[in-house]
């Protein structure tokens, strides 16, 4: 059993806060998810999650023109300069201060960041400037009474415009100028939004969220703007005098008269002149009488101007007439960030309230991308036989289906009107099973994506949890408040029976992977197992030391492991009835103290047990978790912690600090006990008894949790259902050295030597050995496709499963398509019926991934080739159009049919020939 498993991926949340980016070929979105940022490939339909986090939430992110590095800012002002081809942090810069906006000029050679009511411009890295301090501060400039919001930079990158919540609007030059260093624009009545420039041009645009936008006309080109040396008798002054705010074009304000000026600088200045117009669609029925604008975007060349408002819909005008073109409700939540892409086909919207992200294409009015995580917490998932798919429910009611491969949602089901407690697929990886605090038991069809099924107690009860037997023919579901174990047929949808004898709620039930067998684990400390064809009631009941929580069996079914309340994961032999071992879990699942505990963590013994379990592939080992933010693997022959991951740093969520700040300790309790406003919401305590969140005006932090672990049937993954979504770790083998019967003189050398002679069966076998994922590609890309036979035939066991594990993964990363397929076919042909009597779980997996691997490249393939069928039948129908065409033109020079067989048969010209072949294939 390898540990090396490393962070790959995060499903379940695609938009939290903050703006949202593209790159610049403009195929993929970059989107904030808490304290991470996601990759959305829309041409090849991949989502990837960088393993890089802040320590709190990001509010804002800015890419670089080249696409190579990005600045994140989370909440405090902590800013990361990451690199987006490594994948890793380069700098850490602490702004000390609440960051709104933060922006690359167009030639990449300067940062813009608004902090608080300051701007600062740092020069950014660039490649051949080697220095010790990537980010080096080029200036700050002042001059805004309250916090900037937005920032929009100059084509040319040498003047740039900020919004500010104190309504103005300021126009910065980035060197001294022979005009001006600053010009203030007043005109609005609340807090700007938005600031765009024009394309080559100092005319711009302003937004506030009143909903109404000022275009701001300047008639001095921008070329005409020369830059100057800073003149120590010159003064530029700070501020000039703003304009008055009305309707209608006004001369500009002259700023106050500077003694020290030249006559020359004095004369330019006064040939800088600003006129405004406004635009309002604040009443507009459309958008809503009581909405306000949260976002805009502004795509220079094309002149277009998208708008979001707080009802959940967006405009497109076209500028600067300001003409409308579209109109579009896509949530009824608000839009928290909108983004054209390079070439303005796209808008990428993000909505914060239901953690919606979708990319619009504005001019086919399609959608090219719609994805929605859980908008609660998740609570439970579970693998597809083949590991390809992962189902997770939440506890807003909703089931989601997710590709492991793209890291998309393609199916969502609402049917169940509370939150979901159990999820299990069926053997066949067609059907999905879900219990529900509502009551109900539903199965769901994969193929036709609807709810077939529909299973209910005699008496209403909110089922705790869900099993399935190995057939998929039995059901059963635990409830919490009638202390009883329902069973019923999935063909028939009949209640069979109804298993009492448990004195507390049944927190956990599963059948046995191979046998008719079923354990329940109870909070009146007993273990239970049933033989449920047999309707005997319970077969043995096992006392427990305490409360028990949750209860796995190994995948061979002759071993159980049940958690309980006092740390301990206790191991129980299914046939003896005996216990087989413990393992003590009491320091190893370390939990933080919440900001409104009375107590100290270590005092706390609420979150200090595992709440769910999971053996591996392979059953050497256990994955536990609980209310913490680790999570733990250990082995179960040793019964000791083999590692233990942290899920997750980041600060914003509660209970990850083991002491909090004392700082925040008064005579009178915990400051974050005192109600205060928190970013326009009401309270910011939840209501008493939460634990979850409140969803109604009040605010709310959310608890670290992981609520349920999972292995994949491949044994090379796992998931992990937490409150930032669903992650999932993978085996990392690129950094490892893991050789198989390794001797003194087992070297590369001697298996290129076996290779150059020839003996390739022997450079196999020894490639094997050394466990070198390249070695063992060189080797067999070099065995010849005749020889694949025999190489194959002459392999013994234990290198048969290495070499089908190997071909699994060159399945889905090799280009060589065909020649591994020859492989895979040869060795389980030649070894299958050894094959079929290996029972041991690695070997189960190792089929698994194998199959998976087939399946994916059948779908892909199958997908690209219903794609180019009408291709290819518009390229044959072209080839025979030539054909005929250079036919009749060859019967024409040789004067084969004169002019009788012309007024017999006329001949077409090519437009009629075009016509009467191609016309049909757009029918």
């Amino acid at each position: 059993m390898k540990f090396n498993f490393k962070f790959s991926n995060l499903l379940g949340a695609v938009y939290r806060k903050g703006n949202i980016c593209f790159t610049g070929d403009g195929d993929t979105v970059i989107s904030p998810v808490g304290n991470r940022i996601t990759k959305f490939d829309l041409k090849n339909n991949k989502s990837e999650t960088f393993p890089i986090e802040s320590r709190l939430n990001l509010t804002c992110m800015a890419l670089s023109p080249d696409g190579l590095t990005a600045i994140l800012i989370d909440y405090a002002g902590d800013a990361l300069l990451c690199s987006l081809t490594s994948k890793t942090v380069l700098h850490h810069l602490m702004l000390k201060g609440r960051v709104h906006a933060v922006k690359y000029s167009p030639n990449g050679r300067y940062i813009a960041i608004a902090k608080g009511r300051v701007v600062q411009v740092y020069l950014a890295p660039r490649s051949g400037h080697h220095t010790f301090n990537p980010l080096q501060l080029h200036r700050t400039y002042y001059g805004a009474y309250d916090e900037n919001t937005c920032i929009d930079w100059t084509t040319d990158s040498r003047f740039f415009a900020v919004g500010s919540m104190d309504m103005m609007t300021r126009v910065f030059a980035v060197h001294d100028t022979d005009c001006f260093l600053v010009q203030t624009f007043t005109g609005h009545k609340d807090r700007l939004v938005a600031v765009f420039f024009e394309e080559n041009s100092l005319n711009f645009y302003s937004m506030s969220r009143r909903c109404d936008l000022v275009a701001w006309q300047c008639n001095t080109n921008i070329e005409d703007v020369k830059e100057v040396e800073r003149l120590p008798t010159r003064r530029i002054p700070a501020f000039i005098q703003p304009l008055q705010p009305d309707d209608t074009a006004d001369a500009p304000s002259e700023g106050p008269k500077r003694p020290d000026a030249s006559e020359e600088y004095s004369e330019k200045r006064k040939n800088f002149k600003i006129t405004k117009r406004k635009y309002w669609f604040y009443n507009n029925s459309e958008v809503g009488m009581s909405a306000e604008n949260t976002c805009a975007d502004y795509h220079k060349k094309n002149r277009i101007l998208v708008t979001g408002f707080s009802s959940g819909v967006f405009q497109i005008h076209e500028m600067p007439d300001f003409n409308l073109i579209h109109t579009l409700s896509i949530s009824d939540q608000k839009i928290a960030a909108v983004t054209f892409n390079p070439s303005g086909d796209w808008i990428a919207f993000g909505c914060s309230g239901l953690g919606q992200l979708l990319v619009w294409e504005w001019q086919s009015e399609c959608y090219v991308l719609k994805q929605q995580g859980h908008y609660n917490n998740m609570t439970c998932l579970d693998y597809s036989p083949d590991g390809q798919n992962i189902v997770t429910g939440a506890e807003d009611g909703k089931l989601k289906v997710w590709s492991t491969s793209s890291g998309f949602c393609f199916v969502t089901f609402t049917e169940h009107t509370s939150g979901v407690t159990g999820v299990r697929f069926k053997r066949t990886g067609k059907v999905i099973v879900s219990a529900s605090l509502d009551g109900t038991v539903r199965a769901f069809d994969l193929n036709r994506y609807r709810n077939f099924r529909t299973f209910t107690s005699p008496r209403p009860a909110q089922f705790m949890s869900l099993a399935m037997d190995t057939s998929g023919e039995i059901i059963c579901a635990s409830a919490q408040d009638t202390f009883e174990i329902f069973v019923w047929s999935m063909q028939t949808g009949r209640l069979l029976e109804v298993l009492s004898g448990h004195e507390g709620p049944v927190a956990s039930i599963t059948f046995s992977p191979t046998d008719a067998v079923m354990a329940s684990a109870s909070w009146d400390k007993t273990l239970k197992i049933w033989d449920v064809f047999q309707r005997k009631g319970s077969r043995e009941t096992l006392r427990l030391t305490t409360d028990g929580l949750t209860v796995t069996f190994r995948p061979d079914g002759k071993e159980l492991a049940v958690a309980t309340l006092d740390f301990q994961i206790t191991f129980w032999d299914v046939k003896s009835a005996t216990q087989v071992g413990s393992i003590e879990g009491r320091r190893d699942l370390i939990h933080g103290r919440k900001e409104t505990d009375l107590i100290t963590a270590k005092r706390s013994a609420a979150a200090k047990s595992f709440t769910t379990l999971c053996y591996s592939a392979d059953a050497e080992c256990l994955l536990a978790a609980g209310r913490s933010r680790y999570v733990c693997i250990y082995h179960i022959k040793e019964q000791l912690l083999m590692r233990r991951f942290e899920i997750t740093c980041n600060l914003s969520l509660d209970a990850m600090k083991e002491i909090l700040n004392h700082r925040k300790m008064t005579d009178f309790g915990n400051k974050a006990l005192i109600d205060k406003d928190v970013e326009g919401q009401d309270q910011s305590i939840s209501l008493p008894g939460v634990k979850s969140g409140d969803m109604s005006s009040r605010y709310f932090k959310p608890e670290v949790n992981v609520p349920s672990v999972k292995f994949s049937p491949t044994g090379r993954q796992w998931a992990a259902t937490t409150t930032e979504g669903l992650l999932i770790y993978s085996l990392d083998s690129t950094l490892t050295f893991d050789p198989f019967d390794l001797t003194l003189d087992l070297t590369p050398e001697l298996v290129l030597k076996s290779l150059t002679k020839g003996d390739w069966s022997i450079a196999l076998m020894l490639a094997h050995r050394l466990n070198e994922k390249k070695m063992i590609q060189q080797v067999m890309e070099t065995i010849p496709s005749i020889q694949i036979d025999a190489v194959a035939s002459s392999l013994a066991d234990v290198y048969v499963e290495k070499t089908l594990h190997f071909v699994a993964s060159q399945l889905t990363d090799s280009v060589h398509l065909e020649f591994y397929l020859r492989w895979s076919k040869r060795l389980l042909m030649v070894h299958g019926p050894r094959l079929k009597q290996w029972t041991s779980a690695s070997h189960q997996a190792m089929l698994t991934a194998l199959q998976k691997a087939i399946t994916v490249k059948q779908q892909s393939l199958g997908k690209m080739c219903d794609s180019n069928k009408y291709s290819m039948q518009f390229l044959l129908s072209l080839a025979k159009r030539k054909e005929r065409k250079r036919a009749l033109e060859e019967e024409a020079d040789e004067g084969i049919g004169g002019t009788e067989s012309g007024s017999d048969r006329p001949v077409e010209s090519d437009s009629e020939m075009s016509d009467t072949v191609i016309t049909p294939l757009y029918k």
